[in-house]
């Protein structure tokens, strides 16, 4: 039986949290991970219909899309409905785990699992994404090189696909003249010097940018360490990233919205439909939740219709009349619960026999009823 840490590990692998949107929060929010893991459960939203389902099922784990706590609060008192939600987890010894942007971006993720729903061929990110990446370039005699080297991969530098310690030389010549009150590690004070260095070069994710310049400056011998921080531009071409395009045997718009209707769990708002119904549709942009955010790439897509939710009026008819791609804008909920299933699958295929897995059966679409 796993514990509940090692199951955070196995998702934070599938969904590294450090993609995530900077203003997101994700990871676990409740639970010991020290506590074993039987039972899993899987949901769009952490509120207390899902808690009560988890409860009642006697899971050990709650894996929702939302998070409980997206923004500070400064109680979970149970007169509140996150502290009512939390209050009935824990009483039953029930952890909470979240993915959002993180499983947004991932691969395959969220909106993956939408576009797999529909149909669509050749997938790949409307707005492409994964971490950004800095080149560090620093020069050293000879006789720090493998310390320097050594410091850069320690740090996080050099990690490229499957292959860490990654890095690139280039010999050259350094000169210098060390100044009254210098105290050099090479040459004398007064002096030009000219010494044999090296050229190293490694990429560096953004994020680890400070840590790998302090760990270089500390193995480094020289009081002043020439070096460069480079921010690489986003190449675009990365499998990971907002939302997805692909391709679809032609059809139309009314057509197409036949099929997301048929595709997601049914709901009481439907499907809402902006365009002629007859246009002709090949390429399709989806994206899982509040979609109003990837508007101008759905545009530069070439996408003919763009699926998602929660989009707002202005924007949505200033869009159309721009002659942009036709909307579909579904329940935020129904599309989300399409990854449920599949997270399940992966969960299943990792941790085997030993971890029940439920995806929940309460609808949590905040429109419920249709007049």
């Amino acid at each position: 039986m796993p514990t509940l840490g090692e199951v955070v590990d196995l998702v934070h692998g599938w969904y590294p949290p450090g993609t995530a949107e900077d203003w997101d929060a994700v990871g676990l929010a409740a639970g010991d991970p020290a506590a074993g893991v039987r039972r899993i459960l899987l949901a769009v939203d952490p509120v207390l219909p899902v808690a009560r389902e988890a409860a009642a099922w006697d899971a050990d784990l709650l894996l929702t899309h939302h998070p409980l706590f997206l923004r500070g609060v400064h109680g979970v008192a149970e007169t509140t409905p996150k502290g009512r939600t939390l209050a009935t987890l824990t009483r039953a010894g029930c952890g909470l785990l979240t993915a959002h942007t993180n499983a947004d971006h991932g691969e395959p993720g969220v909106s993956d699992a939408i576009a797999r729903a529909l149909g669509l061929r050749d997938i790949r990110p409307v707005r492409p994404g994964g971490p950004r990446f800095d080149k560090l370039v620093v020069f050293a005699p000879l006789d720090d090189a493998d310390r320097v080297r050594e410091a850069l991969a320690s740090a996080g530098a050099g990690h490229v696909g499957d292959y860490d310690t990654v890095s690139y030389s280039v010999a050259g010549e350094g000169r210098f003249r060390p100044l009254e009150g210098a105290r050099p590690a090479v040459g004398n004070v007064g002096e030009l010097e000219v010494t044999d260095e090296l050229r190293i070069e490694a990429l560096v994710p953004r994020s680890r940018r400070a840590d790998v310049v302090r760990a270089v400056l500390a193995a480094h011998s020289y009081e002043e360490v020439a070096y460069d921080v480079i921010e690489l531009a986003d190449p675009g071409t990365a499998a990971t990233g907002a939302g997805r395009v692909g391709e679809v045997d032609e059809t139309t718009l009314g057509e197409l919205a036949d099929r997301v209707a048929q595709a997601l769990p049914a709901t009481p708002r439907g499907v809402l439909v902006g365009g002629d119904p007859g246009r002709v549709v090949r390429r399709v942009a989806v994206m899982g939740g509040a979609g109003d955010s990837l508007l101008p790439e759905a545009l530069s897509s070439g996408a003919d219709v763009y699926v998602t939710s929660d989009l707002r009026h202005h924007l949505s008819s200033e869009f159309l009349e721009a002659g942009g791609p036709s909307l579909i804008d579904v329940s935020h909920w129904a599309a989300e619960w399409t990854w449920l299933p599949e997270l399940a699958t992966q969960l299943g295929q990792a941790l085997g026999d030993t971890v029940e897995i439920r995806v929940s059966s309460t609808c949590t679409d905040v429109w419920q009823t249709r007049r």
